[in-house]
């Protein structure tokens, strides 16, 4: 058998796009919070902004701010960039960041000042007495998604679109005023409509990074990148549930069965059928956290013949059994 296929830019692309099309349609957000910030005059946020204050669990909780209107800085690590209206920030891992505008400014601290929930509006919080200053949409994602290591590892530490210099950010642009009229004018369902409205902005973001984003020679976006692995991730996130084979994702992708196995130890550190195994117990948190379906069930759907099998494969990957991470997951 071919090593390889004969590949030109158009079926690699569609190949990719069918692989993040799958797998992002497949981890939705398990949880948000948003509100508003509006500082005006010289003023600086606390540089490792507490998470514990948006969120009970810390664990796959992303910071955001999107820049409505007026220009302020960030500083990450010591590095200072300069923010301005359409700006989308997104903080993978939690990572301490700072926000401000002029030098030695007030001391705010948006999350402390949060109301207590539930809010029948989304909370609008205000510093300093100047007539114009800088808007803010603020908060958390909580998503899932992190649990699942190749896709994590294939994040960086700030993801930062400039959505006015993006050629394709017309309609990222409409939904940011969108959700800022949602604010101006709050009318029912609007609580509920805002978390939607942060998912869709926040699933192309993650897409436009992984698309453009130049791979390495291992990781996710590097396996993205290689014509074959592609082809194998595909059928792996467009039918995860499948008995799959070595034999049968070898012939998807068009290698033999070692030349398969050798390829994703190289570039992506696991074996097709561990990354199959570490996706469907990814996919069995979700369901886990997000439904009612009984974890016998779940075993099920993730390959496992036993319940008592998949309770131990589930607490080596995520350290805890089914029942208790279920538990804490809607704590």
């Amino acid at each position: 058998m071919r090593e390889a296929l004969s590949e030109n830019p158009e079926t690699l692309g569609v190949a990719r796009d069918d692989v993040l099309s799958a797998l992002l349609s497949s981890i939705r957000l398990s949880g948000s919070l948003q509100f508003c910030f509006m500082p005006t005059g010289n003023w600086q946020t606390d540089a490792a902004p507490s998470l514990a204050a948006l969120s009970a669990r810390a664990s796959g909780t992303m910071p955001f701010h999107i820049v409505v209107a007026g220009r302020c800085w960030l500083k990450v690590e010591g590095q200072a960039t300069d923010l301005e209206a359409g700006d989308v920030l997104v903080f993978p891992f939690g990572t301490g960041h700072q926000l401000g505008a002029g030098r030695e400014g007030m001391l705010v601290l948006p999350t402390r000042d949060l109301p207590e929930k539930p809010w029948r509006e989304i909370p609008v919080l205000r510093y300093g007495a100047e007539a114009e200053g800088v808007r803010l949409l603020c908060g958390y994602l909580q998503w899932d998604g992190l649990s699942f290591g190749p896709l994590r590892q294939a994040l960086p530490k700030l993801i930062h679109v400039r959505t006015r210099a993006a050629n394709d950010g017309d309609w990222l642009r409409a939904t940011i005023r969108q959700m800022t009229d949602e604010v101006d004018r709050p009318r029912a369902g609007g609580v509920s409509m805002l978390p939607r409205l942060t998912e869709i902005i926040f699933i192309e973001i993650l897409r436009h990074q992984i698309m453009m984003a130049a791979p390495d020679t291992s990781g996710f976006l590097a396996a993205l990148a290689d014509p074959a692995l592609s082809r194998c991730l595909s059928v792996i996130h467009d039918d995860p549930k499948r008995d799959w084979s070595l034999e049968q994702l070898a012939a998807a992708s068009g290698l033999s069965r070692s030349a398969l196995a050798d390829r994703f130890q190289a570039i992506l550190s696991t074996s097709p059928i561990r990354y199959i195994r570490d996706w469907r117990l990814t996919l069995a948190s979700m369901a886990l956290a997000t439904s009612t379906q009984p974890i016998a069930a779940i075993a099920y759907d993730t390959g496992y013949a036993t319940e008592a099998a998949f309770n131990r494969a589930f607490s080596r990957a995520f350290g805890s059994p089914p029942a208790a991470w279920r538990a804490m997951a809607r704590d």
